[in-house]
């Protein structure tokens, strides 16, 4: 009797099992990045199981499908095949139709199977990688999951990129990253659609490339002196003879070995060996392609003005690059070579004997002509070898060669002409495509070049201009983000400064203009950071971060505090004083008044919990507050801060020193004196100062405060002394002169100018507020 009991009960348990329904999708459900051209969502699901099979005709397309089942694999634990014949159901299947675009694909998928139609490679990788970003985030573990429904929706996708050019430029030279990494770049473009990788294998500080014939430009070229303790533009120059020992670079067999992954992923690898200038680690190798041969170091930072570079006059020069690129051009299969061509400062040609000859030969009027002449020569030997040249938009001057395809990055003008003289473009403008930009608050990233740049703004990017002419807008090719490396030391703040603002950028150059909608891609965003978490990617979560922004009113001597953030309607709520930021905060809605010194603690809020950093500041109330200042020497015209009360209005400066809060003096002592109005009980008074050595800004050698009750005979109380410090980082620093409770009304405050840089130029001095107590 009990055994027949057991035995209908797990009948039943089976019956209720086989009737529990699928999870009825929504249009909101479909979180995929770049969002598809047209997407029909059906009733119904697919299970993928551990018996799904994939059907493929050949090695192509099993390496194709092996990403995504070794995923499968990996999280639900399966160990699925291939297959060369069709079966029932339950498969994934790859179907060619010659009429479709090179990468657009057709993904259908129902009950039964999920078929993705193509004409080859490109567009059944992306397919893919739709079904990838259908399937649960914990697709993207790197260890088996429990609990996952192994399901995507049935429904039917058409898509197709808007641009053929969809890249990234990673910059190697300024910081090597070993190819490990640069295959973990190619599998983050993959997962985004992306087609291009831009290598920068040359520049000043490295070159980064073995080339066979000429072995020193590794050997010497490849290498610096270490000077990573100290900010990139306030590096000493190197001697050739100084050890160098920090760089590296790819050997043949290390490109073969990118070049052939980023092939499987569908990516094609552009290598660029830049010239005529950013050569200084070639000419550190070989000084007699300068036209002085002067032998030099590779520089470890900065250089301003790039005056070393190849000689135009010397047949010899075209002779290395000619070598050097067969070499390239072997490892390359890509269409393009590019070439560089950017920030060539021309002064050592107009007194080079050999390029004035070369001008005089040629019939050349000036050297921007002779930098034409250069590109033009070779564009031909480029194009000998079946490839094209692409360069910076500063090989417009003098004159484009016949063929190339100009990079636009000095906004969009370079694009504008290229395109309206017919040649293809790739537009890249630094206003929203360079990724060593600061993604959010200076203060709460690390340190970058400088600009601004939010994940918000580059999904504003557009590759074509309103004003182009519907010929012009055919010439452009896409666009790219560059990410230079200045910066940028490691691995881990390479992909944050890549993550997620590459997806912003996928979105701009696959899906159609009309798609492009700001709220709906926030929405879309937040589960792809749940992929990059799974995927252990360093990704910025500067999009969460509230921004205070602060207006002081001397009339009535208040603070109104207004707080914002990149995403439409967020939920920001905040806490005044030591309160616990919780569900329970205040949710703003209205700028907040402030009359007396306060913390604000402030959070962006999703499912009623907070997330991202936390803002944490403090508007302080001092007795020097809207109080008159005057100044011996008066700040400089390009740092006027807030003008006549800038010191004394209680609002901070950050670490972009063109926020508008900051009063600069070069090369000069800030001497300041403060009329409290009245006779107060004083105590301690603290200056705001920041420090960016690379921008030539310097803490003061000295602070000294002095006191009096008549304006004319002062007192010292109280003095900090410092000496310089070299400083890789931008830093803000509060120096607190505290002394013995005293009357006073006029406070005299003295901050010491370093006046000299280590390397003899002039130093700034930053002072925001004076702070009086």
């Amino acid at each position: 009797m009990n055994f027949f009991y057991k035995i209908i009960i797990a009948a039943l348990l089976v019956g209720l099992g086989s009737c529990s329904k699928d999870k009825v999708f929504t249009e909101n459900d479909i979180q995929i990045i770049p969002k598809p051209v047209e997407l029909k969502l059906k009733t119904g699901v697919f299970h993928f199981s551990a018996n799904t099979v994939f059907v493929a005709n050949d090695d192509t397309q099993k390496q194709i499908a092996a990403g995504l089942i070794g995923r499968l694999n990996i999280a639900a634990g399966w160990s699925l095949k291939f297959v060369e014949s069709i079966p029932k159901k339950n498969y994934v299947q790859f179907k060619i139709d010659e009429n479709f675009g090179d990468e657009a694909y057709k993904l259908e998928v129902n009950k039964e199977h999920i078929v993705i139609t193509a004409n080859g490679k490109s567009g059944f990788i992306y397919g893919l990688e739709t079904i990838r970003q259908l399937l649960p985030e914990a697709i993207e573990s790197s260890k088996k999951m429990s609990n996952v429904e192994w399901i995507i929706p049935n429904l039917e996708i058409n898509d197709y990129p808007r641009f053929k050019w969809r890249g990234l430029m990673l910059d190697v030279s300024r910081h090597f990253f070993d190819k490990n990494y640069v295959k973990e770049v190619i599998d983050g473009l993959a997962l985004h659609k992306m087609n291009v990788l831009h290598l920068h294998l040359v520049d000043d500080q490295g070159w980064r490339i073995e080339i066979k014939k000429y072995p020193k430009l590794t050997s010497i070229g490849g290498f610096r002196v270490d000077q990573e303790d100290a900010s990139w533009s306030a590096r000493e120059f190197n001697k050739p003879t100084d050890k160098a020992n920090f760089g590296g670079f790819y050997t043949q067999e290390d490109i073969k070995e990118i070049v052939s992954y980023a092939a499987s992923k569908g990516i094609q690898v552009v290598p660029e060996i830049e010239m005529p200038a950013h050569v200084m680690s070639a000419i550190a190798a070989y000084p007699e392609l300068s036209c002085f041969e002067k032998p030099i170091g590779v520089p470890s930072g900065s250089v301003w003005p790039i005056t070393d570079i190849y000689c135009a006059g010397k047949d010899s020069t075209f002779e290395f690059l000619e070598d050097v690129l067969l070499e390239v051009i072997e490892l390359f299969p890509s269409e393009y070579i590019h070439i560089g061509g950017d920030e060539a400062t021309k002064t050592n040609w107009e007194i080079c004997t050999h390029c004035q000859e070369r001008m005089r030969s040629e019939g050349l009027h000036d050297v921007e002509e002779l930098q034409s002449y250069f590109v033009k020569r070779m564009e031909k030997f480029i194009n000998s070898h079946n490839k094209k040249l692409i360069g910076w938009d500063e090989i417009l001057e003098g004159g484009l060669a016949p063929e190339a395809t100009v990079m636009s990055w000095r906004g969009v003008k370079g694009g504008l002409e290229a395109a309206s003289q017919g040649h293809d473009v790739v537009m890249t403008p630094g206003t929203h495509c360079y990724f060593d930009h600061y993604q959010g608050p200076q203060n709460e990233e690390p340190l970058a070049w400088g600009g601004y740049l939010p994940l918000s703004k580059v999904y504003t990017f557009d590759p074509v201009v309103e004003s182009m002419t519907a010929e012009e807008a055919t010439h452009v090719l896409g666009g790219q983000a560059n990410l230079w490396s200045e910066y940028i030391p490691t691995n881990e703040q390479s992909e944050y400064m890549i993550y997620p603002r590459i997806a912003a950028l996928a979105e701009t150059v696959w899906s159609t203009k009309a798609s492009r909608d700001w709220d709906d891609f926030s929405r879309r965003i937040t589960h792809l950071f749940n992929r990059y978490e799974y995927q252990d990617i360093n990704y910025a979560k500067s999009a969460y971060l509230v921004i205070a922004d602060t207006q002081m009113n001397l009339k009535n001597n208040s603070v109104e505090v207004l707080l914002k953030n990149e995403f439409t309607d967020s939920d920001i709520r905040y806490v005044l004083g030591d309160g616990e930021l919780s569900v329970s905060a205040k949710k703003y809605v209205e700028p907040i008044q402030l009359k007396e010194t306060t913390l604000i603690k402030a959070s962006l809020f999703k499912n009623e919990v907070p997330i991202g950093k936390e803002l944490n500041e403090i508007i302080k109330f001092h007795k020097a507050i809207g109080k008159k200042v005057s100044f011996k020497e008066m700040y400089h015209d390009s740092y006027q801060g807030a003008g006549e009360y800038g010191m004394v209005n209680s609002l901070r400066g950050t670490k972009n020193f063109h926020d508008g809060q900051w009063q600069a003096w070069l090369g000069k002592d800030m001497e300041a004196i403060i009329d409290l109005g009245k006779v107060e009980s004083i105590h301690q008074v603290t200056i705001g100062s920041m420090e960016n050595q690379g921008s030539g800004i310097y803490f003061p050698t000295k602070i000294a405060v002095f006191v009096s009750n008549d304006g004319d005979n002062f007192r010292e109380v109280g003095r900090i002394n410092r000496d310089y410090a070299k400083n890789a980082e931008s830093e803000l620093m509060d120096f607190k002169v505290g002394f013995e409770a005293l009357n006073a009304r006029f406070v005299k405050v003295i901050a010491s100018n370093l006046k000299r840089t280590p390397s003899g130029g002039d130093v700034w001095l930053f002072i925001d507020e004076i702070v009086i107590e």
